[in-house]
């Protein structure tokens, strides 16, 4: 029976591979899990020029005359990675396809990932095969700041094609990692705050000596009638600074401050900092998190929670597989993420880091949620992906059994309509 699912499944994929994105198509399972409702039993998902145009039982929803046809037991959104750096980092493991990490300067905000993705990289592809329809990728930790985010999809043969959220976060790291040695700055956590501290407050400044010029120009403008000359001399003295810029966009809240933190006096340290200068704070990793939730859920910060089965070393001996079920009854909004490893092939995947939640705590379905609803939603992008709702991307993952099953297997990834990917994973 199970082959014949998976036969069936790659046959109908075959007969999609090669479509045009935005196609339409039928995606049915014996069962759907929307992650905005209850699963639904024969259920079928219909997509449209790229869109979710109906969701329902198989009986209900009528299929459109020639449509094409998908066929899985079960069907779930495409999958959602709140935090990796796929596609900056590759397959190979050598220098030429490894810019995560920027070691040249332990704060560079003004770093954007969308200069470092690679949709191309082999990485992206198989992610993708195992149902990951979006990632938000870019700089690893390790820097006191290390660079910004991008959310893309795991599509597109350029990142203007891929791209969904540019910047998505500016990434910082609290803790050993960023510690530096030979008498440089940082060397101590006191030094690390320090140093952020002194360079929120350069934002802070930077950003009103702007907003101050500005006004001051525009009133001059309208006084002399914009003389060229004029406003040549006024702009001495007033370059940009990208790093401020982009700093100072973190505390306006346009872009959210996401902490690398394992410990609970650097979790602590975020949160202190978070509260002193009001932006929007993402923990990140936070192997500790479950000593601290009461603290955690006060603040209204959300966790990209540590890959459940990374290395327990480090400051992040302290890691618990039951973590994310302990988040989840604290009502600490997360995400399950698939973070960054220093050794082939640099990325771990979601779909088997949700799985050891689900086998510690979690219900199959907060397990599913934390990697598609939970991280679209951290991310803000939940108004495209992330569930199987009308008028979202139609983004679908097909498996031949239990996702969470170490048996089952990716029969047929789709993205905004079209198949992306084929046969077992």
């Amino acid at each position: 029976m199970k082959t014949a699912c998976v036969m069936s499944v790659v046959s109908a994929v075959v007969l999609l591979c090669g479509a045009a994105m935005g196609q339409d198509l039928a995606v049915r399972g014996a069962k759907v899990y929307t992650a905005a409702g209850k699963v639904i039993e024969d259920g079928v998902v219909i997509v449209k020029g790229g869109k979710i145009a109906a969701v329902g039982k198989a009986a209900e929803v009528p299929l459109p005359q020639g449509v094409k046809v998908l066929q899985a037991k079960v069907v779930t959104p495409g999958l959602v990675d709140v935090r990796g750096t796929v596609g900056v980092s590759g397959l190979f493991n050598t220098k030429h396809d490894s810019d995560q990490l920027e070691r040249s300067a332990p704060i560079q905000p003004e770093l954007r990932a969308i200069d470092a993705y690679n949709p191309m990289d082999a990485l992206v592809e198989y992610v993708r095969g195992f149902g990951v329809t979006t990632v938000q990728t870019g700089h690893a930790p390790g820097e006191l700041i290390s660079g910004q985010t991008i959310v893309v999809k795991t599509a597109g043969n350029t990142v203007d094609e891929a791209l969904v959220k540019s910047p998505s976060m500016v990434v910082a790291t609290l803790g050993p990692a960023a510690l530096e040695g030979g008498n440089k700055a940082p060397g101590t956590r006191g030094k690390q705050i320090a140093m952020l501290r002194e360079e929120l407050i350069k934002a802070k400044e930077y950003a009103a000596k702007r907003k101050t010029k500005g006004e001051a120009k525009g009133e001059e403008k309208d006084a002399a009638a914009g003389d060229e000359a004029d406003d040549k001399k006024k702009d001495k003295g007033g370059e940009r600074n990208l790093r401020l810029e982009m700093l100072a966009d973190v505390l306006d809240g346009k872009v959210p401050l996401a902490i690398t933190a394992n410990k609970t006096q650097d979790i602590d340290n975020c949160l202190r900092l978070a509260e002193e200068f009001k932006f929007k704070l993402v923990l990140d990793m936070a192997a500790e998190s479950y000593m601290l939730t009461d603290r955690v859920k006060a603040a209204g910060v959300p966790v990209m929670l540590h890959p459940s089965m990374a290395r327990a070393v480090g400051d992040a001996e302290n890691q618990s597989f039951e973590t994310a079920a302990t988040l989840q009854k604290a009502g600490v909004a997360f995400a399950i993420q698939s973070g960054y490893e220093g050794y082939v092939p640099k990325t771990r995947v979601v779909l088997f880091e949700a799985a050891i939640a689900a086998a510690n705590g979690l219900t199959f379905e907060q397990a599913l949620a934390s990697v598609t609803i939970n991280a679209a939603k951290i991310l803000g992008v939940d108004a495209r992906v992330g569930s199987l709702e009308v008028g979202k991307d139609g983004d679908v993952a097909l498996y031949d059994g239990d996702p969470f099953e170490y048996t089952t297997h990716c029969v047929g990834t789709v993205i905004e309509g079209k198949v992306v990917s084929e046969g077992v994973h």
